[in-house]
């Protein structure tokens, strides 16, 4: 049985990726700072910064899959930032010394980004070969992305796979503004013309698995919906699906006011966006699940089956 290593994969979407190779019949290792005792795979103990026992899980594993980093869902104050920053780098460097001392490194290295690198890049269309953007998310994915280049890593396959915002229907920004639209507040936000390259959180699981075991997935990779939508878009498919009527647009200082004081975020996330195009995993073959927004949205408002 081939093994997977998970940094930072305690979260909603390490979680669901770590589940969903399981089951495909991969060993799961999950590296977390709270591992779980009875958690579906083995959670093994790391701080994120500094080597320790779970080094010893790199050698002879088959792919690294690194996730860590502080969320951004959070007022970007200059502590927060730092953190923002510091945790992903840290991440990557421990990482690397970890790779370094195996005997057996694993020859996959999937290391998570953002769409944020492009910056607000209006209604330009970002493929991987767009350079970085303007602005705090976009200076920490460029940062990000250029200590993983940096690495000393011969024969390992590296994909850096630059993740949209994951519609989840229990966590993420979904739930948020699925509760705005029932409240009759679900208007555009500010213009409504910036975009979301969202990615049902189904899609981003089977493209992480891919980017494990698909050899011609390498260097930067857009993992986002094929179909783009600008904020107004999204929040009228929303309003449809929750039978709610047009409500008028929420002007920015609005927006700013209650994300950073009711969500307890930064005020950017949603007024910035990005148009972005999934163009190397569509020239690789990738099947989305969930192309379409509309038919997502009600997915998600879909309750799952019982386990």
């Amino acid at each position: 049985m081939a093994k997977v290593i998970l940094a930072g994969g305690s979260g909603f979407l390490g979680q669901a990726l770590g589940r969903a190779l399981a089951a495909g019949g991969w060993e799961v290792v999950v590296l977390s700072r709270n591992p779980r005792d009875g958690a579906p795979f083995r959670e093994v103990l790391w701080n994120g910064e500094t080597g320790g026992a779970w080094a010893a899980e790199l050698t002879g594993a088959a792919a690294v899959v690194n996730l860590a980093g502080r969320s951004i869902n959070c007022v970007h104050s200059l502590e927060n930032s730092r953190e923002i920053l510091d945790s992903r780098l840290n991440a990557l460097k421990a990482l690397a010394k970890g790779y370094a001392r195996a005997k057996n490194p694993p020859p996959v290295w999937v290391q998570c980004s953002a769409t944020g690198y492009y910056g607000n890049a209006g209604d330009r269309f970002c493929e991987e070969t767009l350079a970085p953007g303007p602005g705090f998310l976009a200076e920490v994915c460029r940062r990000w992305e250029e200590a993983f280049t940096a690495l000393e890593l011969p024969g390992v396959r590296r994909a850096v796979l630059r993740l949209g915002p994951v519609l989840d229907r229990n966590t993420g920004p979904f739930p948020a503004m699925l509760g705005l639209a029932k409240k009759f507040l679900g208007g555009a936000a500010g213009s409504g013309r910036q975009f979301l390259s969202w990615i049902h959180r189904d899609d981003a699981v089977a493209a992480f698995a891919a980017a494990v075991t698909r050899p011609e997935l390498t260097g930067a990779c857009n993992v986002c919906a094929p179909g783009a939508v600008t904020n107004a878009e999204f929040m009228r498919e929303l309003r449809a699906a929750v039978g709610r009527p047009w409500c008028p647009p929420a002007p920015e200082f609005v927006v700013r006011f209650v994300a950073e004081h009711q969500f307890r975020t930064d005020g950017n996330l949603p007024l910035h966006g990005q148009r972005c195009t999934p163009q190397k995993l569509l020239a690789t073959g990738f099947k989305f699940q969930h192309p379409a927004v509309g038919a997502a949205i009600r997915d998600l408002l879909t309750p799952p089956p019982p386990q």
